[in-house]
């Protein structure tokens, strides 16, 4: 069952990186979306690389050789959609893949009453072999103290 959860924790891990990248796409290159009567908001690359460009000027004595990064190339809005249609599928995709080992998971269609009964079976039958195996050192001892005692017998008859 660990490993089961290890997979599931990892598949959880992928899963939420790839929803960071979707996020980070869509956040850097959405095209930009003016309602009807509103200003065009300039994007947040835009926004970052014009406060570069004005800190630049603003601040001549810097090194003249660190130019401003230039806005980011902006993808058509077709590509863009595509892009975003492509993360989709593979988060949708990882899901289901998630899903399938939620589905293997031991247990998964037993109600919490039967759940608690099979925990007391098992405490009971791990009670009994621990008691099994307690009874078994104590026969390995005694058969141990008889084996010395043969042993330094023997040693007593020569």
């Amino acid at each position: 069952m660990g490993d089961i959860l290890t997979q599931i924790q990892d598949e959880l891990d992928m899963l939420l990186n790839q929803m960071s990248a979707a996020l980070r796409e869509i956040r850097e290159n959405a095209p930009p979306s003016v309602p009807p009567g509103q200003p065009r908001l300039d994007t947040f690359a835009e926004l970052e690389a014009r406060t570069a460009a004005e800190n630049a000027h603003q601040n001549p004595a810097a090194d003249p050789s660190q130019q401003p990064p230039a806005p980011p190339a902006r993808s058509s809005p077709e590509q863009f959609q595509k892009d975003l249609k492509e993360l989709a599928q593979d988060i949708t995709l990882k899901e289901q893949q998630i899903e399938r080992l939620i589905a293997h998971l031991p247990g998964l269609n037993w109600s919490e009453k039967e759940q608690v009964e099979r925990m007391k079976e098992l405490e009971r039958q791990l009670e009994d072999l621990e008691g099994q195996r307690i009874k078994a050192v104590k026969d390995k001892d005694t058969l141990m103290k008889m084996v010395e005692d043969k042993i330094t017998g023997v040693g007593r008859v020569r």
